[in-house]
């Protein structure tokens, strides 16, 4: 059960072709979805095959070590065959992955190896499966806290798989508002709003299953437009699509910056502080999805930091 991301892959692959054709048929007719485009969905798969399945696999043996050894000192002994077991695995694995994906966006470092995920222009079921090639040596410390309290680390991990299999199923462009469930659930809506480049949607709805978290710490927005999805400075030209690029961008920027920084105050902004945020640039227009993913490979610039930092938008 916890390798259940990776028996999902036929259903991976099932469903985005499904949603594919479902996008391309209904663009055809005259409705205001993204949809997909070549290039972007294969760099997608790309990372999802390194990021997910192989240094996926090497950090999920890492951190299961690590969540071995602290239940091996757990302060309670959980019974786990009990149901209110599972029940409170849900929440506190929930609350544990809001509080990775908010670190993951206002800490440098983590931003570094998280930011690929957002380097799509496009928002569909491929998306969901830019994984980060770094995230998966990181992330697992926010679970230790579980395993220490008692949590099995065999549950833990089935809880997680499920959460990324849920995660997965929200980022679709064609699914509205889900009524009541929209209170509770982090919903296609929701995750929508995150992935926006906007000043209104930068570092919002961090939840994974449950919205309650980011309705709770302020951190919420409702989706009143369709985002504009990716960067605030995107990726561009043909290496936006290189996944050595995409893959490791930001972490060449923190160590430019490292390398820049004349002071150890100045170097533990730079990998421990909020990413940093560019001059303010009124009067430029952001390209569109089109403009940035033209049919074929055009001539450009090599490519941004493709850093999520805010910065005003033209209207």
């Amino acid at each position: 059960m916890h390798d259940l991301p990776l028996y999902a892959i036929p259903f991976f692959a099932v469903s985005l072709v499904l949603e594919a054709i479902v996008t391309t048929r209904a663009r055809a007719r005259g409705a205001t979805l993204i949809g997909y485009e070549r290039r972007d969905t294969l760099a997608s798969l790309g990372m999802f095959v390194f990021g997910n399945v192989l240094f996926g696999a090497m950090g999920k043996g890492l951190w299961l070590w690590v969540w071995i050894e602290a239940h091996a000192h757990r302060a309670f002994e959980l019974p786990s065959d009990a149901w209110w077991v599972w029940l409170l695995l849900f929440v506190g694995d929930d609350l544990a992955y809001y509080v990775f994906h908010r670190v993951s966006h206002r800490c440098r470092v983590f931003w570094a190896a998280h930011v690929n995920h957002h380097s799509s222009t496009h928002f569909n079921l491929s998306t969901a499966l830019r994984g980060s090639w770094t995230t998966p040596f990181l992330g697992g410390v926010f679970w230790v806290p579980l395993a220490w309290l008692g949590f099995p680390p065999e549950q833990m991990l089935v809880m997680h798989a499920i959460s990324l299999v849920y995660q997965y199923a929200i980022h679709v462009e064609w699914i509205g508002t889900l009524g009541p469930l929209e209170l509770v659930l982090n919903t296609p809506s929701h995750h929508r709003v995150h992935h926006g480049r906007g000043a209104e949607h930068v570092d919002r709805n961090y939840g994974g299953i449950l919205i309650v978290w980011d309705r709770l710490f302020g951190t919420f927005t409702e989706e009143r437009e369709r985002p504009d999805y990716g960067l605030t400075e995107n990726l561009a030209g043909p290496t936006r699509f290189d996944l050595l690029h995409i893959a490791f961008h930001e972490w060449r920027a923190v160590w430019a910056d490292m390398l820049a920084a004349g002071t150890w105050r100045e170097m533990l902004a730079a990998t421990l502080g909020p990413p940093p945020r560019p001059t303010r640039r009124e009067g430029r227009r952001d390209p569109s999805p089109d403009e940035l993913n033209p049919p074929s490979p055009g001539r450009g610039r090599s490519g941004g930091r493709g850093s999520r930092r805010r910065v005003s938008r033209a209207v």
